[in-house]
């Protein structure tokens, strides 16, 4: 391959892997990308796994064979299967030097094994129809991170030194790229994460409600959110001072989680403050007012704090229409704050007492009308 051609083809897989968005995505792009510079049928990528003592592949593109899934769950090998990644990590990086690629055929064992053996990969190669492979090692942070690998059919041409020249530094640009996309995952996680619990917070919140509604406009999946306000914070702070107010806080996002698990796929959230809730999107308004009963009955247990006012809000309930997410949190937020004023011990739940529910003519009065009941909440930072 022209050495343009070459330079062509590593400025595609970084551009490939800096335009993913998330870590699948650049995962793909880092195995495409590779297969193509290198004119391979078959690449995969994979990662060291240092407490298993494993290579776990994380993405197979190309032509797969049966036992391939493109993003497999459970596709992992022994390292002490494939000796040249343990001289790798254990001599041959020793020194400092950088890790270079190496060729596999499907004729027979590498130079330098032994009389008879049967490398993994080699067997590998020719069970599912390959000719040759090409294996890089991936160095992230100094430190061994997995393997960039890549196939040709039987009958195409064997890779030579130069393509493993190439691989390697494929693989140093598939380093950088990963790097970059976990910079990018984490940073993700920090906007979408309340820093003392742990929990989501209300940016996040704000995402997937909205995604929930459209999905409930567009096919009729149930949406139900909890909303909680946790009672007695004031005064443990003003006591006890704001670290125990903190631990209230932690002991009560644990309790939420728990509940929260209650209901697949649920999202247990800090909005700020005082306030917590729970997104569920398909679970029955049943399960949900169970899952925040018990939340209910678990908060009252804490030894700090006076337990929680919990209110909930479902599509599956007499309601009305809920067009936005705005009316959804509405609703939830005016059953949680009846539910505050009359220091319930379960929570209340908007539209079940019949066609004048006085939690759904709060939510829908208008908002001069709410605050005249006293009324405080903020959604998205809007007066709601």
């Amino acid at each position: 391959m022209a050495e343009d051609t070459r330079l062509t083809a590593v400025v595609a897989l970084a551009q490939g892997m800096a335009a993913a968005h998330g870590s699948r995505e650049a995962w793909r792009a880092a195995a495409t990308g590779a297969c193509r510079a290198l004119s391979g049928s078959f690449a995969a990528l994979s990662v060291w796994e240092r407490e298993l003592g494993r290579l776990r592949v994380l993405v197979n593109v190309g032509d797969r064979a049966p036992d391939e899934d493109e993003f497999p769950d459970a596709e992992a090998y022994p390292v002490h299967q494939f000796p040249e990644i343990t001289e790798f990590l254990h001599e041959r990086w020793a020194g400092g030097g950088e890790p270079n690629a190496w060729v596999e055929t499907a004729e027979g064992p590498a130079a330098g094994r032994r009389p008879g053996y049967v490398h993994q990969r080699v067997a590998a190669l020719r069970r599912r129809g390959r000719g040759c492979c090409v294996v890089a090692p991936i160095v992230l942070n100094g430190r061994a991170w997995g393997e960039l690998y890549v196939a040709r059919a039987a009958g195409d041409p064997v890779f030579d030194r130069a393509d493993a020249d190439f691989a390697t530094v494929l693989a140093a640009v598939v380093a950088a790229g990963i790097a970059q996309a976990e910079r990018l995952e984490e940073a993700r996680r920090l906007a979408f994460t309340d820093a003392l619990t742990g929990l989501a917070n209300r940016r996040a919140v704000d995402v997937r409600l909205d995604e929930a509604v459209e999905r409930h406009k567009r096919e009729g999946v149930v949406v139900s959110l909890v909303v909680c306000d946790l009672n007695g914070l004031k005064r443990v702070n003003d006591t006890l001072g704001h670290a125990v107010g903190d631990r209230l806080l932690e002991r009560f996002g644990s309790v939420l989680s728990l509940c929260g698990a209650m209901l697949p796929g649920a999202l247990a959230a800090r909005l700020g403050g005082d306030e917590f809730c729970l997104l569920a999107v398909g679970p029955p308004a049943d399960d949900v007012v169970k899952a925040a009963d018990e939340l209910c009955r678990r908060a009252a247990e804490l030894e700090l704090g006076e337990g929680v006012a919990c209110g909930v809000a479902s599509t599956e309930d007499p309601i009305g229409p809920v067009r936005s997410a705005r009316r959804l949190f509405r609703l939830a937020d005016a059953a949680q704050y009846r539910a505050k004023a009359e220091r319930a011990a379960q929570p209340v739940v908007a539209g079940r007492e019949g066609p004048d529910d006085p939690v759904v003519r709060l939510a829908d009065a208008p908002s001069g009308e709410r605050e005249a009941h006293g009324e405080r909440r903020r959604f998205r930072g809007r007066r709601l």
